[in-house]
């Protein structure tokens, strides 16, 4: 298919405003893959205007209506996968089979929110008068912007597109501008669906400028961001002064605990594969990795074996198993927590660099690194990057509190063998998903949550249909 790569608003594929473009790059090249329209609030303003006008008719349709074509687009999804994910490679750097699995789940969200839609019940309640009936509903938020994040430029688009369209809102979807090729991809098939006439708007441009936007415009209900804590609370900020409805995921910190009485071989086989998908760019990545003193050494010796295998490279090579990090900035950003973790004690067990023979490429090694102490940045920011920080703990006491120390709740993993030490120190943990002998604990079904400052708002599961919907209590008197 022949896919349309401009803004489109309104039903209508268009260039930007103020003619403004910008060049998608390859991260694994450096490279221009494609030139896109790159506009401004103006052009946000006009996919609001054209989102508000769309709502009564696309709200108005029945649940079952609005299922029958997500449905459809899950489909063509499914169809296209292959296709689809080359030009997720292409511009986000991950390998091929970590694209098409992405693109995978985007059509599970479609399908999961088509069904999810018929369930958006309401209520009878019994009142205490005889002359009195009390009936709660729910009903579409409104207009919804989307501000999503290029790590996942499939699945951070969907979770929450798919969502919003099922509840019966109108969207306004801003990518990143590193990433947008692929959710001009997904619009593309959304339009081909039958969801179009302003129903689904994207635009393509300035971050401040469109986001500003939708915070001061009174027809945007609500805004969901992927992002960083930073931009987070500017939002929040700015959504104080006319009280407009937040979702936001702000990354997180993880932390594995690792106590001994686990199968070290393959715990290690296991975590490698989980901290280095997407080159680790992943906001429930297991980052701070806290094993147990008397097993640390063994679990450091068997995680630099593997992954010094991995294969670095451009994804769209077979071979390749870490991809690139998005950008310059982001690499730069990584190698210097490394290198000031190193200065504070810690020792580089493997990696620590750019890989010498990739020239060109935002790519870094993956990196193993151990004596991490707790207030270095490898422990206390986010790294997003294809590091392994690895500390130790003696008693689960410790390892919980350390675990703890962070702003940081999006998620944590425990690895045990111990039904008891699992299910207490799951309980104790400050973290709003927590995955037991298992990297995965979100799914399309289960909502995906964090706590403190990872963000407000869930995503996925049935509270991610509740997120787009205004609760109304309807009370009829005079009726004895």
């Amino acid at each position: 298919m022949k896919y349309q790569y401009q803004q489109l608003i309104g039903g209508a594929w268009q260039n930007a405003s103020n003619g403004g473009t910008w060049d998608v790059l390859n991260p694994a090249t450096e490279e221009v893959v494609r030139s896109v329209p790159f506009g401004n609030a103006k052009d946000c303003e006009a996919a609001i205007d054209a989102a508000a006008n769309a709502l009564p008719a696309w709200s108005g349709k029945t649940a079952y209506e609005r299922a029958a074509l997500l449905k459809k687009a899950a489909d063509l999804i499914r169809e296209r996968a292959s296709e689809l994910a080359r030009t997720t490679v292409m511009e986000a750097g991950k390998p091929m089979v970590q694209a098409k699995g992405e693109w995978g789940v985007a059509a599970d969200l479609f399908e999961w929110f088509a069904e999810e839609a018929k369930r958006a019940y309401g209520r009878w309640v019994p009142s205490r008068s005889a002359a009195k009936r009390q009936l709660v509903i729910h009903q579409p938020v409104g207009v919804v912007g989307l501000i999503t994040a290029w790590n996942f430029p499939a699945y951070n688009v969907a979770r929450a597109a798919a969502a919003a369209l099922a509840a019966g809102c109108s969207i306004v979807i801003r990518p990143s501008e590193f990433t947008p090729l692929t959710a001009m991809e997904m619009v593309n098939i959304l339009v081909e669906a039958g969801i179009s006439d302003g129903a689904v708007n994207l635009i393509s441009g300035e971050p401040e400028s469109m986001g500003q936007e939708m915070l001061r415009n009174p027809k945007c209900a609500k805004i969901h961001f992927t992002g960083s804590q930073r931009v987070g609370k500017l939002l929040m900020d700015g959504a104080s002064k006319t009280v407009k409805r937040l979702s936001l995921e702000l990354g997180g910190n993880a932390p594995v605990l690792i106590f001994p009485d686990v199968n070290l071989e393959q715990v290690a086989a296991s975590a490698v594969a989980a901290k280095f998908r997407n080159a680790g760019q992943v906001c429930i990545s297991p980052q701070r990795f806290l094993v147990h003193s008397r097993v640390s050494e063994q679990f450091t010796d068997q995680v630099t074996s593997l992954a010094s295998k991995l294969c670095v490279g451009n994804g769209l090579a077979a071979e390749s198993t870490v991809g690139p990090l998005i950008n310059a900035r982001q690499r730069d950003r990584v190698e210097e927590m490394v290198q000031q973790t190193q200065s504070a004690g810690a020792k580089i067990a493997l990696g620590g660099k750019r890989p010498p023979a990739l020239a060109r490429g935002y790519f870094f090694e993956p990196t193993v690194v151990t004596n991490v102490e707790t207030e270095t940045p490898l422990f206390q920011a986010e790294i997003f990057g294809p590091v392994l920080p690895i500390a130790t703990f003696h008693d689960a006491d410790e390892a919980i509190e350390m675990a703890n120390r962070t702003r940081y709740g999006l998620a944590a993993y425990v690895w045990t063998n111990d039904f008891r030490a699992a299910m207490r120190t799951a309980e104790r943990l400050e973290f709003g998903m927590v995955g037991v002998n298992e990297w995965t604990p979100q799914s399309t079904e289960v909502p995906f949550t964090g706590w403190k400052e990872s963000g407000i708002g869930r995503e996925g599961g049935a509270e991610g249909l509740e997120e787009y919907l205004e609760t109304k209590l309807i009370a009829f008197g005079g009726l004895a």
